[in-house]
């Protein structure tokens, strides 16, 4: 593979992660505001434990940022996903706050604080 293909496999990949980890912190935040649960509960939460992590363990950075830059990407907001800089800009600080906020919702449901 040339380093464009492998580079287009990278921002492949990671476009799909991206849009299955979005998707997993709203149902997170779903669960907690309407105390909806079941087996994807625990498989959300198996992801998104997973992906903190990951992302802790590399450093606060996504390890397929580093792999897309070895293979020719640009620095920038977008040069590792195929999706438009406006989706990805504030990804950290707008995904971690709604993940938090999914969290302490579920605890407090579960917990018994309200129902």
């Amino acid at each position: 593979m040339t380093d464009a293909q492998c580079l287009a496999l990278v921002r492949g990949i990671h476009t799909a992660i991206y849009v299955v980890m979005a998707v997993a912190t709203f149902v997170l935040l779903y669960a907690g505001v309407t105390g909806a649960h079941g087996t994807w509960l625990w498989v959300v939460l198996g992801l998104l434990g997973i992906e903190v992590i990951v992302f802790a363990g590399n450093g606060f950075k996504c390890p397929l940022t580093a792999i897309a830059v070895k293979y020719g990407a640009e620095t920038g907001h977008v040069f590792d996903t195929f999706l438009p800089e406006r989706f990805t800009r504030h990804t950290f600080r707008f995904f971690g706050t709604v993940m938090f906020v999914g969290l302490v919702l579920l605890a407090a449901r579960w917990g018994g604080v309200f129902r």
